[in-house]
């Protein structure tokens, strides 16, 4: 058997990677360590919650003790899903995605490395590599310059890993991604927070003029890339991922509002966030040629599903929104953890 340690396991991409290994790997053991922060939601996993392969544990990335216990039971690969990852949180308490996302990522490696792990993933963004003009797409080989604090403390947590492989021989491997969409992701980013705001009839607040450019995958393509990695990529090597959906803010928009038949008078211009971004567009070549990846999902057809999801587990995302969903992990552990 295969032992893995999902951090950040009950977030949104992390929740939907634990899903994923414990569906297609049946020889593989699972243990989630998650701290349960706002985005952090045990009820993303309350489908295989109490799979007999998967384990969770609640706990601090930043906390060595706590890390120490989980890797003490014998782990092969650790995956670093764990992160502060909201730009607009990012803006007002800075200190905290530096806390998680650079010291929580050096108490990992650290522990990691004691413990003799195989393989250690760390998953991070290609906002690290900064904004693009209209023309080119981002390699491996693009240099660094973050332009938030949120991307600068992912590319930190970048430059400790490739320091431990080049120091240490350790064992780590990059993967960069675009952005993500899908089930389960906390309805602050655009696409969830949109498509809930509709189905509400409240304001959809677009950020400057609406033209700024992501590449989009689908969440589910992205865990079948950070597993391709985990299990032949090769280490000291950075792997970006994906799918070539290079599409506007307000495109986006305007397909969410379509695909719900809601208005688009919804739409409310509002000032631009500080060091937003223009386009981000990402060039896959390597993962899929050297590791044989390639993204299944049209956008057009994971949009339309998403948007769907959204409008049946209109519970889930109310729950979320008010806090509530936090009452999942009392009922289900009671004083236990």
């Amino acid at each position: 058997m295969t032992r893995a340690l999902v951090t950040g396991g009950c977030g949104f991409i992390g929740s939907n990677f634990v899903r994923l290994l414990l569906r297609e790997r049946p020889d593989w053991d699972v243990v989630t360590l998650d701290l349960l922060t706002y985005a952090g939601n045990l009820e993303n996993l309350g489908d295989v919650i109490d799979h007999p392969r998967h384990r969770f544990v609640r706990g601090n990335i930043c906390d060595r003790g706590a890390v120490d216990r989980v890797l003490g039971g014998g782990v092969d690969v650790v995956v670093n899903f764990a992160a502060e990852s909201h730009n607009d949180r990012a803006i007002h308490e800075p200190e905290r995605f530096v806390q998680t996302n650079v010291l929580g990522t050096q108490v990992l490696l650290a522990a990691a490395r004691a413990a003799g792990v195989s393989r250690f993933v760390q998953v991070s963004t290609d906002e690290v590599y900064g904004s693009l003009g209209p023309e080119g797409r981002f390699s491996e080989e693009s240099p660094l310059a973050p332009n938030s604090p949120y991307s600068a403390s992912k590319a930190g947590g970048d430059l400790l890993v490739r320091a431990y492989v080049r120091t240490f021989g350790f064992p780590g491997l990059i993967t960069r991604c675009s952005n993500n969409y899908g089930p389960y992701q906390f309805p602050e980013k655009l696409i969830p927070l949109f498509v809930t705001n509709a189905l509400d009839d409240q304001p959809l607040p677009l950020y400057g003029d609406g033209l700024n450019v992501r590449d989009w995958i689908h969440v589910e393509d992205h865990c079948a890339a950070v597993l391709a990695v985990a299990e032949r990529g090769e280490p000291g090597e950075v792997y970006n991922i994906g799918a070539g959906n290079e599409v506007s803010n307000l495109e986006i928009t305007r397909t969410i509002l379509a695909e719900l038949g809601k208005p688009e008078s919804l739409i409310r211009f509002v000032a631009d966030r500080p060091g937003h971004d223009r386009r981000y567009a990402i060039d896959a070549a390597k993962i899929r040629d050297t590791l044989g990846w390639e993204p299944r999902r049209a956008f057009a057809d994971g949009l339309r599903e998403t948007v769907r999801w959204y409008v049946e587990h209109r519970d889930w995302w109310q729950r979320v929104r008010s806090g509530e969903y936090r009452a999942f992990y009392r009922r289900h552990y009671g004083d236990q953890v």
